[in-house]
């Protein structure tokens, strides 16, 4: 193979990649925008929240295989980012790595370390709130027509300032990586150019924005003492 086929043939490759990690990225921000709408109803009430989650639970296997797809597509977005970051550390000449960091933005240059570390909170957040693996004693609370009661689940874990101020963290995190993630995806599947270029880059970063709003509104609210356990509890 000569030197052109090989460059010809890396380009097609990592741009199967890009557009992979596009599809998966645009799903799992669907997923984001849908779990928040649903979360946010811890401000409606207990009532509210739990019927929510019950809903959720009578689903089922449904329920369970959208999860395992979710999972899937998250593990093929990173895996494919990685190897892409690997791919383009190894392509990339050295002497033009003072150019590209400076061309690049701090986002676009971080999504790797970010997108990771939003993975890892990920897999804890599952064993916290669904799977409830790492506070078992979560699985006791009912409410009182006997359901399990996610609503003083969430307050109950948002009440420990270190689970609450880790969640906040892998919030901004993710809004971080969202602020460029959402532009890419345009510019990966070639729906930008430079006249709608910057517009989007403003619409990435306001919809980063709204996300880390929304989610971390829950835990400071906890904090705050804006929404309470049944009875007036802290």
């Amino acid at each position: 193979m000569t030197t052109s086929q090989a460059s010809v043939s890396f380009t097609t490759a990592s741009v199967g990649k890009k557009v992979l990690m596009a599809i998966t990225g645009i799903c799992l921000i669907g997923f984001l925008i849908v779990h928040l709408i649903g979360n946010l109803q811890l401000f409606i009430g207990q009532e509210q929240l739990n019927k929510y989650a019950e809903t959720l639970q009578s689903l089922g296997g449904l329920k369970w295989g959208f999860r395992l797809f979710m999972l899937v597509l998250a593990v093929i977005h990173v895996w494919k980012g990685v190897v892409l970051w690997l791919e383009n550390r190894r392509a990339r000449p050295i002497g033009y790595h003072r150019e590209d960091t400076v061309q690049a933005s701090l986002s676009s240059r971080t999504m790797i370390y970010t997108g990771l570390l939003i993975f890892a909170f990920v897999v804890y957040h599952l064993l916290h709130f669904t799977l409830i693996v790492t506070n078992p004693e979560y699985a006791q609370l009912k409410d009182s027509v006997g359901r399990v009661d996610v609503y003083s689940m969430v307050i109950t874990g948002f009440s420990n300032y270190a689970i609450a101020i880790a969640y906040l963290i892998a919030m901004f995190l993710l809004a971080y990586h969202l602020s460029h993630a959402s532009e890419s995806f345009f510019q990966t599947m070639g729906w930008a150019n430079d006249k709608y270029l910057p517009k989007l880059k403003i619409l990435s970063n306001l919809f980063a924005i709204v996300i880390f709003i929304g989610y971390a509104s829950m835990p400071i609210a906890v904090l705050l003492n804006i929404v309470k356990l049944p009875g007036g509890g802290n």
